[in-house]
């Protein structure tokens, strides 16, 4: 992640950018792919400092926030609260959208029991693996299945798929 803290009407002290830089460590909480976050702290000379945020994250989505407050640190917690926030919501938004395409899938196993620990949200389903398979054993797949061809990965990784032949013979691609 690119930072920047720039200075408007306004000398940046150690301080200051020491507490601009712990704020940028907050966003980073929420795993998001931040390109770059910039914040531009100024002063505009009628007793109020302003802080503004501008986050750039991956997939075109951009965090502004200005936050304006008598005291410049006062004006940076807030704006990072709502920077949050707003990050937060985006994160969740993700999430959820992640996880519709997972609730869609229905692979017509059984959910495993529940035990008492358990008593949330989340159910265990035990996965679906596909070994790589020799010949033999993808032709008596072949044979147990009844179909007309299987497709299996061979002990090399590849893609195979085996066929019925007239004759009792089959065919390898």
């Amino acid at each position: 992640m690119n930072t920047s803290i720039v200075g408007k009407n306004l000398e940046l002290t150690e301080p200051i950018k020491n507490y601009a830089e712990s704020a940028f460590e907050a966003i980073k909480k929420y795993n998001l792919d931040i390109i770059s976050a910039s914040m531009v702290l100024s002063d505009n000379k009628k007793g109020q400092f302003s802080a503004e945020f501008v986050i750039n994250v991956k997939d075109k989505h951009t965090v502004v926030i200005t936050q304006r407050d008598k005291d410049l640190y006062a004006a940076i917690d807030l704006a990072l609260e709502r920077a949050k926030k707003n990050l937060r919501r985006y994160a969740d938004k993700i999430k959820d959208n992640n996880n519709e395409g997972i609730k869609k899938l229905d692979n017509g196993e059984e959910p495993l029991p529940q035990t008492a620990e358990d008593e949330d949200d989340i159910i265990q389903l035990e996965p679906k693996l596909y070994k790589p398979l020799d010949f033999e054993e993808a032709k008596m797949m072949l044979e147990e299945s009844g179909e007309n061809f299987f497709v299996f990965y061979d002990i090399d990784g590849n893609m195979r798929v085996i066929t019925k032949l007239d004759g009792g013979k089959y065919g390898l691609y």
